[in-house]
């Protein structure tokens, strides 16, 4: 289409609905950009329920999620190190994680196995994407297993997930979990020398509490094991870390496709409109840019194209681009794409400039 004019210049077929997969991320990122503004940044805070005292808490210390979905171990563990900087040295009540932030969802898409690190579950409270890091190496006639949270900075060891080695052919994973554990399995005759693999966490609040808990302990502030809080509870923001702005997190979320990210920003833009649910939330995305584009096809179910049941027209969604993208200044957050000849080099000196999600 031209971009000046709206015309469309050529297509085919494309007036038929079609799963959009992660080009959804389109309409997530124009979505999120109108209901919360490119400046807004996600909060996650440490509450204390009481005062300190003499280095004691008298009451509950509370992980609140506010929704970041960029969080981190090494973002937990600045925030452990400046909860020891406020003089606490010792909590006389609770440890408790909040996530209500965002409703929570097990599994962005329950149809996909259960070992995708792509396909986590959602909450107000997220910790590195949602996912584990599963590290094996063989030992004599064994092999060593371990799990742990690892970023840049820090790789504390996670208890809340945990894993053990069965002697069979397929499948190559199972899950079950308790009160308090993510349980897996995996097949012997998968795993080879060595390596490691990022699985899908479906308990982020204890995930994150449990991490923070051993950060906590290492920066010299124990904790006791944490329990998810049902409500906010109130109280006193000890420590505070807001994310990057929303621009910055959308670029990201753009170049990665990162599912979660899009879940998250989706979500929060339509609780920003009183929406509670993930299921409504696909509904009022798909209502909201289906009136400001003044199309008709577009029907999704998530906010990051992994629901295959979602439907938009290839016409619909260049519409989009061309009737709000320019004011949303989509192109400064779209990958840049160069053109190649037979050879696979990159050619030199075009003209044309190619920015897209696909």
């Amino acid at each position: 289409a031209d971009m000046k004019t709206g015309a469309m210049l050529e297509a085919e077929q494309g007036d038929v609905p079609m799963p959009p997969a992660s080009t959804a991320k389109i309409i997530t990122t124009l979505y999120a950009l109108s209901c919360l503004g490119p400046g807004y940044r996600f909060a996650t805070r440490l509450i204390g329920t009481g005062p300190i005292v003499a280095g004691n808490l008298t009451g509950d210390l509370v992980l609140a999620g506010g929704g970041d979905p960029l969080l981190s171990t090494d973002g937990l563990g600045d925030m452990a190190s400046d909860l020891a900087r406020t003089g606490l040295r010792r909590v006389k009540g609770g440890f408790r994680v909040w996530g209500g932030a965002l409703p929570y969802l097990s599994a962005i898409d329950a149809s996909q196995p259960d070992y995708l690190g792509f396909n986590p579950a959602v909450s107000g409270l997220n910790l590195n994407f949602n996912r584990v890091n599963f590290v094996w190496k063989r030992a004599g006639g064994d092999y060593e297993l371990s799990m742990d949270a690892r970023a840049e900075r820090f790789a504390p060891q996670v208890y809340s997930s945990r894993i053990r080695v069965v002697d069979r052919d397929l499948p190559v994973y199972t899950y079950a979990r308790d009160a308090r554990h993510e349980d897996w399995t995996v097949a012997r005759r998968a795993l080879g020398k060595g390596g490691s693999r990022w699985l899908p966490v479906r308990r982020p609040q204890l995930y994150a509490g449990d991490v923070f808990q051993t950060l906590a302990r290492a920066a010299g502030v124990p904790l006791p094991a944490p329990e998810v809080a049902a409500a906010l509870p109130e109280g006193t923001a000890l420590v505070e870390q807001r994310s990057a702005d929303l621009r910055a997190i959308l670029k990201d979320m753009l170049k990665y496709s990162t599912n979660l990210t899009a879940e998250a920003v989706g979500m929060a833009a339509s609780v920003r409109r009183g929406i509670s649910s993930h299921v409504a939330s696909g509904r009022e995305m798909s209502r909201w840019a289906n009136e400001r584009a003044g199309v008709t096809s577009i029907r999704l179910v998530d906010h990051s194209g992994l629901g295959g049941a979602s439907r938009i027209s290839t016409a619909d969604m260049v519409r989009v681009l061309v009737r709000l993208g320019p004011d949303a200044g989509m192109r400064g957050l779209l990958k840049g794409y160069a053109f190649h000849d037979d050879s696979g080099r990159k050619l030199k000196g075009q003209d044309v400039r190619v920015s897209a999600k696909t």
